[in-house]
Parts: C-alpha cells; sequence; structure tokens
C-alpha cells in the first residue's frame, strides 16, 4: 500500500497508509469528479514522525536486511531512527498514462488539519542528507515550501539556516506552521500569488500529488532563480504484516464502501515510484528545467505501540472517522503491536523527483 503525507485530496490522492490496500477507485468517479482510476498514493493512512529535533537516542548507519525476530524491539521512550548513508540518483522511470487528477479531490487533501497538533506531532520527518542534499544543489537559501502543513520540512530547511515561506490552504495547518515560527501564506500554490518574489528552492513534502503536476512545475520554474531547484519528495513504508492486516480488516468491517478497500497487487513502494515518476514527467512537460532526476534515501525508525497509534489518526483514510469507529480501529491495532512485542521498526523510502532551471 501507500502511504504519504498529505496526499488526499477529497477521495482520490488519498494518503495511503500501510497496511491499506491501494485504492483502484476514484471516489469522485461517483459524483462526476473524475474517471476511474488507481491511486498510487500512500499518505492516506500515513507516516508517523518524529521532532526535528534528533533525540539522543536516534543514530545513523547503513540500512542492513532484518529477520522477522529483529523487528520485534523492545519498546523504548524515543523513536530511533536510521538513515543510510547511500543516496543514489534513481534511473528516470517515465510513468504510465493516469487518468486520475488527485489535486482535483480538495476535501481529502485539506481534512489533515483536523488535529494539527497530533499532525506535526506524530508524522515522519525526512532524512536530513535529503534536505542537506538539496540546500547544496540550489543557489542560496530561500525556500518556498508548497502545501508546507504545520512546517515539518519547513522547520528542518530552517535548522540548516535557510529563510522558508510555506503555502498552505489549510488555516489550521498554516496557523499551527505560524506559531512554530514558519511564514505561511494561505491557498493553493496554483491561485498563490509570488508578486514579484523569486526563491532558491522550491520543495514540496508529500503535497505535491494535490499540485498540478505540469501547471505547478510550470509555477515553480516562473518563481525560481536561475539554476534554483524543485524538489518534491515523501516518504513510503510497509508496516508488519500483523499490524497491516489488522488495520486492514478492521477498517473493511467498519467502512466497506470506502476506495482504500479496493485490491492491488503491487507494493507501496511501486505505487510510490509510479507517482514520483509522473511528478517527473510533470516537471519535463513544463519546460524551464534541465532533466528531472529521481533520487531515493532509505532509513529506519522504531515505533512503540502508543507512537504508532498516536499517528494512525493523521492518515487519510481516518482523518473523517467518527470517533467510536476510530476508537475501535486504534484497539484493534494496538492488540496487534501487542502480539508482536509492543514495539517495531519500520522501514522507510523516501523519494524525491527534482530538477534545476537553467542557470542562465
Amino acid at each position: 500500500m501507500i502511504v504519504s503525507d498529505r496526499v488526499a485530496e477529497g477521495g482520490l490522492a488519498l494518503r495511503i497508509g500501510p497496511g491499506f490496500p491501494a485504492p483502484i477507485t476514484d471516489p469522485l468517479a461517483k459524483s462526476g469528479g473524475r474517471a476511474d482510476g488507481e491511486v498510487p498514493i500512500q499518505d492516506t493512512l500515513g507516516a508517523p514522525c518524529f521532532r526535528s529535533e534528533r533525540p539522543a537516542c536516534q543514530r545513523i548507519r547503513p540500512v542492513r536486511k532484518r529477520s522477522a525476530a529483529a523487528n520485534s524491539c523492545s519498546r523504548t521512550s524515543c523513536r530511533a531512527t536510521y538513515y543510510s548513508e547511500r543516496m543514489p540518483t534513481e534511473p528516470l522511470k517515465h510513468s504510465p498514462p493516469v487518468d486520475n487528477e488527485p489535486h482535483r479531490a480538495r476535501q481529502v487533501a485539506e481534512s489533515f488539519g483536523v488535529d494539527a497538533e497530533r499532525y506535526d506531532r506524530a508524522r515522519a520527518r525526512y532524512p536530513d542528507a535529503l534536505v542537506q542534499r538539496i540546500v547544496e544543489a540550489s543557489p542560496g537559501g530561500e525556500v518556498l515550501d508548497v502545501g508546507c502543513g504545520t512546517g515539518i520540512a519547513a522547520r528542518q530547511f530552517q535548522a540548516l539556516g535557510c529563510t522558508v515561506l510555506g503555502v498552505d490552504p489549510d488555516q489550521r495547518m498554516a496557523e499551527f506552521a505560524r506559531q512554530s515560527g514558519v511564514e505561511v501564506e494561505l491557498a493553493t500554490f496554483e491561485t498563490w500569488d509570488p508578486a514579484g518574489r523569486l526563491f532558491d528552492a522550491v520543495v514540496a513534502g508529500q503535497a505535491w500529488h494535490w499540485v498540478d503536476q505540469v501547471a505547478g512545475a510550470a509555477k515553480a520554474a516562473q518563481v525560481l532563480r536561475p539554476g534554483g531547484r524543485l524538489a518534491v519528495f515523501g516518504n513510503v513504508f510497509d508496516s508488519p504484516p500483523v499490524v497491516a492486516k489488522a488495520l486492514t480488516d478492521v477498517y473493511r468491517r467498519l467502512a466497506p464502501d470506502s476506495p482504500f478497500n479496493a485490491q492491488s497487487s503491487r507494493s507501496a513502494l511501486d505505487l510510490y515510484q509510479e507517482m514520483f515518476a509522473k511528478a517527473a514527467d510533470g516537471i519535463a512537460a513544463a519546460g524551464g528545467f534541465e532533466d528531472p532526476e529521481q533520487w531515493r534515501f532509505d532509513w529506519e525508525q522504531s515505533y512503540t505501540r502508543d507512537q504508532w497509534l498516536d499517528q494512525l489518526p493523521t492518515t487519510g483514510g481516518l482523518t473523517q472517522f467518527p470517533p467510536d469507529k476510530l476508537a475501535e480501529v486504534l484497539d484493534c491495532v494496538g492488540a496487534a503491536i501487542d502480539t508482536i512485542g509492543g514495539s517495531f521498526t519500520m522501514t522507510y523510502t523516501t523519494l524525491a523527483a527534482t530538477a534545476r532551471t537553467s542557470a542562465t
């Protein structure tokens, strides 16, 4: 399945989290919103998160293959995150034709602000190596963060000395980001007025699927300085099988008509790679950029039962669940985590599609 941070907008490119099959039917199709099509998004049942300040228990190490027994780790008071040292440039893959248009699905996309504080607390951050690489590959430190949400990515760029302006359509998310020290303007990226301002980098963390892929890239090119960089990125993961099955089973029982219940034979990573290939195609089609690249970062993060249950309500499939049904979901998933020792280690992959404008 797919898990993406802010992929869902009304029901199409919804953030699908670990344990949920990727939806195949566009929820808006029934109301004439658009044609049916598979939605390659993992932000719906989304990724957890940790504070941008790395706790003392976090270490950096190469990711190694783990045995099934190793995935059952002991309960801990903080989450340990491990980033791979390798930063490969992925061969550029072109996406197959995709008919759905998640940027038109606004209801789900703007549902994540229902509990902005929890969203910011529980959603996964991005690899420091990714943020550093974007900064080093940009001509300066002025950054525009598209779909900034609560400011998770923005604060990571600020920590490296960048000046960041966020743009987000959700008032609740924007207000939280402002309180955390991020300047935010309220708008979708397509309607946002740059007022002549230029930036060294335009970034989007698990939000670009909510933007028109070609129009968004064209606008990014307009607001970037010569040699400026567009970088759109997101985290993808598959939760432990027992946890994924518990989530899938209870979700199907409580929401049998949900598009999240559609089956897909492809992995979350496959669907996410397709989504980022589509983003790269949009960048190429927009013009004004050099050939786009795809980057990949692999890392791990440990979760206790409570930490994982804290992030589940922030995922697109659950943000609009009634409290009684949400409580039942959390009870079932929590019981599954208890069967593997009350904690587990999640393997993440962070993908990025990126390109720079001509230096002339």
